[in-house]
């Protein structure tokens, strides 16, 4: 406790602290009170683990784990902290926003990204995600949600931010995850309705559709054909109509996953004790979400009483990782406005998915969305973590891609991903200074890094140790200040195209 008794008395006698005190680093705008007790957070830049340093006495003082030397209590990150924290700093808790909002999908796969992440939102017209992780996600970077909530929860007390800021439980298919992650506190639910998207349809003839239509329930094809055979919709400033065909299609691919999103929503959303932002996902199909389709699940839903938050329909073109938009920018252009359009008659906000670097298209997205959206971004903040590393380290980048080329086709199993990586530069044609942009600037190569995460995350050596992972974290950490500005830069960079 030695090396942090100048700041414990700072803070004790109420003067100001100091931003470093020999090996301790202090995140001054972290500074709070309650009644009688005081605490900062620090950072043992010997070790790079940080604390809460509280001093006083009182609820709160008792309440925080730690260690107690001179009247000063030094409080170990933990879960058990964090939910002091909450009871006592409102603003340490995630909310959901409502619809009114613009909102930015932050991924932070680390769990050390949401510091840049808030200092690049500050101040904008965009409301953070700071806590957005998908089951897959967790189980390759080896994290859990309690994990995933603790470091936004911790980032935004680190920062003092008090503007607000939400927790998703992303592609959830599992009803044991939904309620995990409701229970844990996550504000937003993104529900991944792709299990139950019947893609076969697709390759069936009119004929075996309307045979495997026939086999629906006459209650059920009654109750579609009764709301939509032969009736023309008027909806985002065109006409939609739906003939026999048309109908059978929408009700054949749509229909269990529509019912799936109302059994959701009537067992989880509707009654839970707060307010829950719900998102449905209807993007991982083959094909695009044609105007009819979109409208279709959307009356259903709101026909049968399910109110939501966001709704992201696949688009033309391609959205893939950590890349620019792929496709037709004029055919988007022209599509844009309808989905907008079909969200803003019925009140919810469009989601973009995969939506990290689409810079061709943000500013379309930005303005037939009259500014009110959800964007997800994920990748591209590991991505900005390799870049600093890159910059820093070239040892470890040099080592990192290796690998991950060695386990690419294993990793482009999981993901759509057309890289191509006989474009990738040789490492030994590239100097340590260009190894930054080189690589990180360029398509094929992001799109190796930025798959294979899982894989570089939990490579091990011949006596079980980590091959990249611990030395990846002591260098963000090492270079924390770095971190922070390529994400303020290019995270910056995503909500100036968008508009914001």
């Amino acid at each position: 406790m030695g090396k942090f008794v100048r700041i414990a008395e700072a803070l004790a006698a109420g003067h100001a602290v100091p931003a470093k005190s020999g090996d301790i680093k202090v995140y001054t705008q972290s500074l709070e009170a309650s009644d009688s007790t005081k605490l900062v957070m620090v950072k043992d830049l010997a070790d790079h683990t940080k604390y809460l340093l509280a001093v006083g006495k009182g609820r709160l003082f008792d309440e925080l784990q730690g260690i107690i030397e001179d009247g000063a209590k030094l409080c170990p990150l933990t879960h058990d902290n964090r939910l002091v924290l909450n009871r006592y700093f409102d603003y340490t808790k995630p909310r959901a926003f409502g619809t009114q909002f613009s909102t930015l999908g932050l991924g932070d796969r680390l769990g050390i990204a949401s510091p840049g992440h808030i200092k690049a939102v500050k101040g904008k017209d965009v409301r953070p995600i700071l806590a957005q992780q998908s089951i897959r996600e967790v189980t390759l970077t080896g994290r859990d949600y309690k994990q995933v909530l603790d470091a936004a929860c911790y980032a935004v007390f680190q920062e003092g931010y008090k503007d607000g800021f939400g927790a998703d439980g992303d592609h959830l298919k599992k009803e044991e995850d939904i309620r995990m992650a409701l229970d844990l506190g996550f504000t937003m639910l993104t529900l991944d309705c792709s299990d139950k998207i019947d893609h076969s349809i697709e390759n069936l003839s009119a004929a075996g559709r309307e045979a495997k239509y026939a086999g629906l329930r006459p209650d059920v094809r009654s109750h579609y054909e009764t709301l939509y055979l032969g009736q023309t919709f008027r909806v985002a400033g065109i006409s939609i109509t739906f003939d026999r065909e048309t109908l059978i299609k929408n009700v054949l691919v749509y229909g269990a996953a529509i019912d799936f999103m109302e059994h959701v929503y009537n067992t989880y959303i509707k009654n839970a004790d707060s307010e829950v932002d719900f998102e449905i996902s209807i993007d991982e199909t083959a094909a695009p979400t044609g105007p009819e389709s979109h409208f279709f699940v959307t009356k259903e839903l709101y026909g049968r009483g399910v109110t939501i938050y966001s709704l992201a329909p696949r688009f033309c073109g391609e959205f893939q990782k950590g890349i620019d938009y792929i496709g037709d920018i004029e055919q988007f252009e022209k599509e844009m406005p309808i989905h907008a359009g079909i969200a803003d008659d019925f009140g919810y906000k469009l989601s973009i998915h995969s939506g990290s670097d689409k810079f061709s298209v943000f500013p379309m997205i930005g303005k037939y969305t009259g500014g009110r959206f959800h964007v997800k971004t994920a990748g591209t903040n590991w991505l900005e973590a390799v870049r600093t590393a890159a910059k820093v380290k070239p040892s470890l980048y040099r080592r990192m891609h290796r690998y991950a080329l060695e386990h690419f086709e294993e990793a482009a199993a999981y993901y759509h991903v057309t890289t191509d990586i006989s474009k990738i530069v040789p490492l030994d044609q590239v100097s340590d200074a260009d190894l930054a942009d080189t690589y990180m600037n360029e398509d094929n190569a992001r799109q190796l890094i930025h798959i294979t995460y899982g894989i570089l995350l939990q490579a091990k050596d011949e006596r079980g140790g980590t091959l990249f992972k611990d030395e990846l974290y002591r260098t963000l950490s090492e270079q924390e200040e770095a971190y922070e500005q390529s994400l303020i830069s290019h995270i910056g960079k995503h909500i100036e195209w968008l508009g914001k």
